[in-house]
């Protein structure tokens, strides 16, 4: 299958493609696999709405986490942002069930990242209102759940490590706080932030690894690993949010650089949500933002 989008230095692919369809990945040809995958919580994506039940979810988890089990090398990571628990559509333990479910497949299990996403402002769903009739309980976190395939000792790649000592030790805590990303800023309903792949790569991988998002959206994945000399694969099933990737890449080619501007955004129910600047020279994806309620 030909991509939709290619570079050639770093190497990075992003193919209009199903990812239980896909066949342009080898097996066992990955180093770091970073991704967030739908989350079942009726967000729009283009043409296709994800609103399965959650047993139907949980079968389709199964199908695609087993397509990243072969892609992954014996030594391969596996990091994995999902929400900690939601409750549209009715309370799931939704980090719990897709870990235990990746472990049946065959995952090993490292650590669990908490990410601090500070969004509690943007609460609009509190249950019974100052009473103990139902009220709602809900974490402004999500969760990046860190597996492997065999082996956590990392044997391949180049051994090249391109972390500061400031970095690792603050990665290295399990409590990562920063802010999510702008669906309208980046025109894609649930971006991650480039902070959260950022990490990922330069904590879980050597420069030169190849790291695949199965779940591409606007390459906020991609994007990180061009920018700091990982070769990448993405598949996105949407070839809108393709045409975006490859704007936001060839962005970043073009000014080596990637700016957050600071912003103040009316969200519905009137709430104000503030982001902060941060300027990547060296430096992908997305925020679910109502996925935790």
């Amino acid at each position: 299958m030909r991509p939709f989008f290619e570079i050639a230095e770093p190497e990075c692919r992003l193919y209009n493609a199903d990812v239980l369809a896909a066949d342009m990945v080898a097996p066992e040809s990955v180093d770091l696999i970073v991704t967030s995958p739908p989350y079942n919580v009726e967000v729009v994506y283009g043409t296709h709405k994800d609103n399965l039940s959650y047993a139907e979810y949980l079968e389709f988890c199964a199908l695609w986490l087993q397509r990243c089990y072969l892609w992954l090398k014996p030594d391969g990571r596996f990091c994995l942002n999902i929400p900690l628990d939601k409750n549209r559509g009715g309370q799931q333990s939704v980090g719990a069930d897709l870990t235990t479910l990746a472990k049946q497949i065959g995952f090993q299990y490292h650590s669990t990242i908490v990410w601090n996403e500070g969004n509690i402002s943007r609460r609009t769903a509190w249950g019974s209102w100052l009473s103990a009739s139902a009220p709602y309980v809900i974490a402004p976190v999500e969760l990046i759940v860190v597996l492997y395939k065999h082996e956590w000792k990392k044997s391949s790649g180049t051994r090249q490590s391109d972390i500061t000592q400031e970095e690792f030790i603050e990665w290295t805590n399990g409590l990562w706080t920063f802010n999510g990303e702008s669906k309208k800023r980046v025109g894609h309903p649930a971006p991650f932030p480039l902070e959260l792949p950022k990490r990922c790569i330069k904590l879980f991988s050597y420069v030169g690894d190849l790291v695949l998002d199965p779940f591409a959206g606007s390459g906020t994945t991609l994007l990180a690993a061009v920018m700091h000399n990982r070769r990448s694969i993405g598949i996105e099933i949407e070839p809108t949010y393709c045409e975006l990737a490859r704007e936001r890449i060839l962005e970043y080619l073009r000014t080596r650089q990637y700016a957050l501007q600071i912003y103040e955004e009316r969200e519905p129910y009137g709430e104000l949500v503030s982001t902060t600047t941060e300027n990547y020279r060296t430096a992908g994806e997305g925020v679910f933002p109502e996925s935790s309620e």
